[in-house]
């Protein structure tokens, strides 16, 4: 199923997730949401990565942010956004065996990005027009950093979890939600 269809079948959770997904829409029938990094609104895909029986999800140190967040990236080319949040979570964090609880999206978010240095260029403030799917992995499994993305990868409680970011709208607006939503899924043991 192509983005479009995907974002079409999703059942917004909220109104921000219902703005958001209709934005992301109108860009792809436009023809105006890239997937390279070069454009100043582009693609990106993210994951909130829980443990099977949902009380944990995984989160990582990033460093441009100074925060505990979740894991993903840019499309850079790639039009199979689900396949970009796997890469970006067994980039980040180490995991070898991390699998999609669902092929569906399972939220969307536009998100501001303040302009940066990063590997010592400057980099534009922008947005990412971010797909988020929900995966699965095994705490007991080894995780490792990213030493040029992030400083440390960890387990956390859904509260925990929200309470660890220093971003007080992704603590507000992005992981409640993406905490709620796990409600949806039964945990798999």
């Amino acid at each position: 199923m192509n983005l479009t269809a995907q974002l079409r079948a999703l059942r917004p959770w909220n109104p921000q997730e219902q703005r958001d997904r209709d934005t992301l829409l109108r860009l792809l029938e436009a023809g105006q949401a890239p997937c390279g990094r070069e454009d100043p609104a582009h693609l990106t895909a993210s994951a909130w990565v829980a443990s099977p029986d949902r009380r944990q999800v995984l989160l990582a140190y990033h460093n441009l942010y100074d925060s505990w967040a979740w894991l993903g990236g840019h499309a850079d080319g790639e039009r199979d956004l689900l396949s970009v949040a796997l890469r970006e979570v067994r980039e980040e964090s180490g995991l070898e065996e991390v699998r999609p609880v669902s092929p569906d999206i399972y939220s969307v978010e536009i998100l501001t990005v303040d302009g940066h240095e990063k590997r010592g260029r400057y980099v534009s403030s922008h947005l990412h027009l971010n797909v988020t799917f929900l995966l699965e992995a095994d705490p007991a499994a080894p995780v490792h950093r990213k030493a040029d993305e992030n400083s440390a990868v960890a387990w956390f409680g859904l509260e925990e979890a929200v309470a660890a970011s220093t971003e007080p709208w992704f603590q507000s607006r992005i992981y409640s939600k993406l905490n709620a939503k796990l409600a949806l899924f039964p945990p798999a043991v």
